[in-house]
């Protein structure tokens, strides 16, 4: 067991919003966030944009995986959508990403965010372009863009 991070690449806006990657594979990825009052909305929910960042960085990090221990995979987001089913006041939310297919060049994806209850409050669904380098899961070396 090690205590090293999934993502030695963390970007810093995970960091501002406390978002946390707990569970990695290939085509899914599970990423968690615990809401609290710095999320919130001027109504006292956890603001939508919270679970849609969950949404995008869960739904990437599923085509992202790569199977070379040291390399990197990289992708924009080309398409993100979102519906909200529920509202959150705060605790863990954890959203789950998985590729629905994949293609040369292109992946998409679904992705569910479930509060501290395991009750769903949002799902999306997303395409992503890998960049250059990126298309195969053995993926490049860090450093190499």
């Amino acid at each position: 067991m090690t205590d090293a991070p999934l993502d030695p690449d963390n970007a810093p806006f995970h960091d501002l919003l406390g978002l946390e990657l707990v569970e990695w594979r290939d085509g899914f990825a599970r990423v968690a966030c615990t809401a609290g009052p710095q999320h919130a909305n001027r109504s006292g929910i956890t603001h939508g944009g919270v679970m849609l960042s969950l949404i995008d960085q869960a739904a990437a990090y599923a085509g992202l995986w790569c199977s070379v221990p040291g390399n990197i995979r990289r992708a924009v987001t080309l398409d993100l959508d979102c519906r909200f089913t529920g509202q959150v006041s705060g605790g863990r939310l954890v959203a789950e990403g998985r590729v629905v297919t994949r293609g040369r060049n292109i992946f998409f994806c679904r992705t569910e965010v479930f509060d501290a209850s395991g009750a769903m409050v949002a799902f999306g669904a997303s395409t992503h372009r890998w960049r250059a380098g990126s298309e195969g899961v053995e993926g490049q070396p860090r450093g190499r863009d």
